[in-house]
């Protein structure tokens, strides 16, 4: 029974022990922090006989559980048994405090369950008392335990690849590769036929621990010894998976793991997951294991000591927080509902569809109005011309497909005109309603209409007009005299020897090669293309072709001026489209070389990292104002003093540099880290990187010049007009995200000492009225500005080298963010999925590292990894219910291959909850 004591923190236990029923803290206007324990009764058939208990007393018979109470909040502080003894289970600890670590949303009712919740976690720890006096050579009997799921870990084969239809695939393997061994399959190819084609140093380990258990010394193996192998294998007992797994380290079968051993199968586990560093520190990780497990330097440990590792290290990954929003979780499903009547169905999906995507809906539907209109004047304008007579139809089709292209050529380079755009999205509402962000597909969809005008122009000018023309009897080509002259054409040679012939064929020719070579699949190397020509694809190919525009739209005019069915000066109207789009683009570009050499950059710092990465810190200009998430462009004359190409600004607004991180995939980016890296030297003093220079005064070292242009707009810097973002970056593309991160960090802390020194402001003597308004105004529009109160931050990339490109960031953003206001999450692909036994060992290697010195294994920073790839529609579900009846920002920068999923389940979290997802994406 539990007993208050006034002058205590502490409850003492009533000698009685009878079971108490009521509330731990009394009323809630009195609630205090203190410590409650309470003892449990067991019945008697949980106490096993056992010489190691037959002699304790009654006080043996109970369990003491301490909880820390504050407020609305429960937590368990220890649990042990009545006799005070000390070292507490592990496993018991993990069972309470998963089901009594739970807030509640209304303090009031934690009183009211508490009772029932002590006699449930009773229940369950009846089961289990008798885990904390098992004998040193015991199992865990873990079948009723709530620490199963925890355990569920070390699957050499899942469940769904094991069993009989799991044997049949590998039964098919073994008699194919054995058809000419007499039916033995030889070790080597053993990880094959069990599908760890990809693991082969591992699959032999596993060979050679299987041989040893079942006493095989041979090479081969038959197909009965194969199943026996694969019977173990694909046994889902815990038990049976721990065992071998000791077997793989505990190579001389002795019982016994010793520090080499464990050595050894850390250096393999790295290997098979692509983690070098840790492969190179597999002694360090070794020694810190075994000083982990073998406190009493025995010099070796047994498997006991090994369950115990994984009884510390349960899987974090599940560990989505509240119990309640586990429930929720569970329980949503969030699976389409089928509409049965097609009408209904046809409409929702219309409407979502509208909803979803109104900006761009309007913008083509006037853009797509405007061009059935001009189509559609100049078609009726020619069908009441003479030359309708001759050349019918065909003619007006050509002028009514020339009306289109003139518009067409004029508004292409507006969606490329970076800064004016970037300047609209800053300093005018007009992105509420214009999708900038779609800047360039919109570029490319008026590209495509003007293929389809040229192929209309051109095609009924070549293939009707002009060969009526020929053919016309001298009375029908007497109204066409104004305009071909009195002698009527003799041949086909005559149209295309012409002004307006040679220049139309030579802008479709160079428009040709332009729209080809920007193709993904030129522009990106996709093709296997033989080595000559693949020199004429690429970036550079694309960014060289693009600039025949400057011809093309010279001969555009030309070919405006020449035309064969207008005369008067004012109906060339070719000339009026463009000159106000051309006159906007040649002033970008003017203001592109005059800004980049005004506003020179002095390089601080180069460093050249794992993944092709190369960072570049430089100078901030004066009056360079930018934002998180924007982007500009690097020119660097030592590789190419005409090339411009642009990177994410991964600095925050806040510093007093810039950075950009480099990544190699293209000729251009290849030869500039080669240009860096030739100026710098391999790290001192535990610097990160592969290579470094920083600069270090007059002696420091010659780096290349470097021009910058900047900034431009992005889809992220938007992230400010949401209170809950969702950072997503694959690989390099986290650039942009680094730089939000960072950002919002800093604006917290920002708003935090402005709220800290508001009254200081409003006392100030010196200020006048004016600007004490002022002041307040300002501070007033800079809250305005930032709403951002909790961000997610995923970065997925292959490589464990990548974390260094950001390993110092995360650092800072770790210790910066005092109040959790981000979540941050790094996945490295190239490790097997939590579980796997290969990557077995990495998840209790980094459990135990980051608990004792706060650094992760892999990735090195202060932010713990996840294995494989995220379960995004768990990510997106666990931020519905964390964020119900808000608007979340979704941020996406990486390789296309992503962004289908993430905008689909945007989509459905959006229609299905009371969440909506906005989702951005920034494609490279």
């Amino acid at each position: 029974m539990l007993r208050s004591d006034d002058n205590s923190d502490t409850e003492s236990i009533q000698s009685d022990r009878t079971s108490y029923s009521g509330s731990l803290v009394g009323p809630p206007n009195k609630r205090r922090s203190v410590r409650k324990s309470a003892r449990f009764n067991l019945p008697p058939e949980t106490l096993k006989s056992s010489s190691s208990v037959a002699h304790r007393a009654d006080d043996e018979a109970y369990v003491e559980i301490t909880l820390d109470i504050l407020d609305d909040s429960i937590a368990v502080h220890s649990v042990q048994t009545a006799g005070g003894e000390k070292g507490e289970d592990p496993e018991l600890a993990l069972l309470a405090r998963k089901t009594l670590e739970k807030k509640s949303s209304v303090g009031s009712s934690v009183f009211r369950n508490t009772s029932s919740r002590i006699k449930q976690v009773s229940q369950e720890l009846k089961r289990f008392a008798s885990f904390s006096r098992r004998p040193s050579g015991r199992h865990f009997d873990r079948t009723k335990s709530a620490v199963t799921h925890a355990l569920k870990g070390l699957k050499f084969i899942t469940a769904k690849a094991g069993g009989a239809s799991g044997w049949s695939t590998v039964e098919k393997r073994f008699d194919d590769l054995t058809a000419s061994t007499n039916g033995l399959l030889h070790s080597s190819l053993f990880s094959e036929c069990i599908g760890m084609k990809d693991s082969k140093e591992f699959a032999g380990e596993l060979f050679l621990a299987l041989a040893r258990r079942h006493n095989i010394t041979g090479d081969s193996i038959d197909k009965t010894q194969l199943k026996a192998f694969w019977e173990q294998i694909s046994d889902q007992g815990f038990d049976s998976r721990l065992q071998t797994f000791f077997d793989m380290v505990d190579k001389n079968a002795d019982g016994r793991i010793t520090e080499e051993e464990v050595s050894e199968i850390i250096s393999l586990s790295a290997a098979a997951n692509n983690l070098t560093s840790i492969q190179k520190q597999a002694n360090e990780y070794a020694a810190l294991i075994m000083e982990e497990l073998d406190p009493d330097n025995a010099g070796y440990i047994m498997v006991q000591n090994l369950e115990m590792l994984l009884l510390q290290a349960p899987n974090q990954s599940a560990g989505m927080g509240d119990s309640r929003i586990l429930s929720q979780m569970l329980s949503q499903k969030l699976k389409p509902t089928q509409e049965n009547n097609p009408l209904r169905r046809w409409y929702q999906k219309t409407k979502y569809f509208v909803m979803d995507n109104w900006q761009r809906l309007w913008v083509m539907m006037l853009w797509l109005g405007i061009l059935a209109g001009l189509f559609g004047w100049k078609f009726v304008e020619y069908r009441h011309k003479s030359a309708f007579q001759v050349m019918g139809y065909c003619v007006c089709t050509a002028k009514g497909a020339a009306e289109t292209l003139k518009f067409n050529m004029a508004i292409i380079l507006l969606p490329v005109c970076r800064n004016t755009i970037t300047w609209l999205r800053n300093k005018t509402k007009l992105g509420l309603a214009v999708p900038f962000d779609d800047n360039l597909n919109f570029h490319k969809v008026i590209a495509v209409a003007i293929a389809i005008g040229v192929a209309l122009h051109g095609g009924a000018h070549l293939t009707c007009d002009f060969p009526r023309l020929l053919h016309a009897t001298e009375e029908e080509y007497k109204p066409m005299e104004p305009y071909f002259g009195k002698e009527q054409p003799p041949n086909y040679w005559w149209f295309l020897k012409g002004v307006e012939g040679v220049t139309g064929i030579i802008m479709v020719v160079l428009m040709a090669i332009a729209f080809t070579l920007a193709t993904p699949w030129f522009r990106r190397n996709k093709l296997n293309l033989p080595v000559t020509l693949k020199k004429l694809t690429g970036f550079n190919a694309f960014w060289y072709s693009h600039h025949l525009f400057v011809i093309v739209y010279t001969l555009l005019i030309v070919h405006g001026i020449y035309l064969y069915l207008t005369k008067e000066w004012y109906k060339k109207t070719t000339w009026m489209y463009i000159a106000v789009p051309v006159a906007l683009y040649a002033c970008e570009r003017l203001i592109r070389a005059c800004r980049s050499t005004i506003k020179p950059v002095k390089i601080l710092k180069v460093a050249v990292y794992p993944g092709n990465v190369l960072t570049l810190h430089m100078t901030k200009p004066q009056g360079f104002k930018y934002r998180s998430g924007q982007y500009m462009f690097v020119n660097c004359s030592a590789v190419s003093p005409f090339e411009w190409h642009p990177f994410s600004i991964t600095s925050a607004p806040g510093d007093d540099y810039l950075s950009v991180h480099i990544r190699t995939l293209g000729d251009w980016t290849r030869q500039l880290k080669t240009v860096f890296s030739e100026v710098c030297q391999p790290p001192t003093g535990g610097k990160s990187g592969l290579l470094r220079a920083d600069c270090g005064g007059e002696d420091g070292p010659n780096f290349p010049k470097i021009l910058i242009d900047g900034p431009y707009g992005a889809p992220a810097q938007d992230y400010k007009k949401y209170e809950v973002v969702l950072l997503v970056g694959l690989g390099i593309g986290a650039t942009p995200m680094i730089s939000i991160v960072k950002d919002i960090i800093t604006n917290i802390k920002a708003k935090e000492e402005d709220k800290d020194n508001e009254n200081d402001i409003e006392i100030r003597v010196e200020s006048t009225p004016d600007d004490h308004d002022n002041g307040n105004n300002r501070k007033k529009k800079n809250k305005k500005a930032f709403t951002t109160k909790r961000a997610y931050y995923y970065w997925v990339t292959r490589e464990q080298g990548s974390f260094e490109w950001f390993k110092g960031i995360m650092n800072e953003v770790a210790e910066m963010d005092e109040k959790n206001v981000i979540e941050l999450h790094n996945y490295c692909t190239s490790v097997f999925e939590e579980g796997d036994a290969r990557s077995a060992l990495i998840t209790m290697l980094q459990s135990l590292h980051h608990a004792k010195n706060g650094v992760d294994v892999v990735s090195g920073t202060r932010v713990k990894s996840h294995f494989a790839k995220p379960n995004w529609r768990q990510v997106f579900k666990k931020i519905a219910i964390q964020h119900p009846h808000s608007r979340v920002g979704v941020f996406y920068c990486g390789a296309p291959a992503l962004t289908k999923d993430l905008q689909q389940l945007a989509w459905d979290f959006s229609h299905k909850t009371t969440t909506k997802f906005d989702f951005h994406k920034e494609n490279f």
